[in-house]
């Protein structure tokens, strides 16, 4: 029996899901949005919202905490600096899923994940809504009296 044992397995050992985590938030983090299956988008999840609680935190421990999952310097530099600061007045649900539908090769389902609030930013930084184009008007033609 299964009691008590939280997470997904994904038709992995142990080993090798935990590096498949560890990679996926890594990615996740650097691009703040990836492509994958849904129950991976889902355990990710779980990960992630960890991960930027411990960088809205700031402090060195939490930092070494951060670098124990994900290995890039950078990307934890980048969850210290930006990341965390943009949740500080959110208290969970960083994250957002969308489905994608099914892929053609194998037929799984895939799944956005994506940071939320990250495209606020750049469509205000962008200037506003676009401007849409609409169809010219022809001029009626005009028929010749005869």
């Amino acid at each position: 029996m299964r009691h008590l044992k939280s997470g997904r397995q994904l038709s992995r050992n142990s080993s090798h899901r935990w590096a498949m985590m560890r990679n996926l938030i890594t990615a996740l983090l650097r691009e703040e949005k990836i492509q994958t299956t849904d129950p991976k988008a889902k355990e990710l999840r779980r990960w992630v919202d960890r991960v930027i609680t411990l960088g809205k935190q700031g402090s060195l421990h939490a930092r070494r905490q951060v670098l124990s999952i994900v290995q890039d310097k950078v990307v934890v530099r980048k969850l210290f600096d930006t990341i965390g600061p943009r949740f500080k007045d959110r208290p969970g649900g960083y994250t957002r899923i969308i489905k994608l539908g099914i892929r053609r090769g194998d037929a799984a389902k895939m799944a956005l994940i994506e940071l939320v609030g990250g495209e606020g930013e750049k469509e205000a930084a962008g200037g506003g809504k676009k401007r849409r184009r609409t169809r010219r008007q022809q001029p009626e033609k005009q028929e010749a009296a005869a």
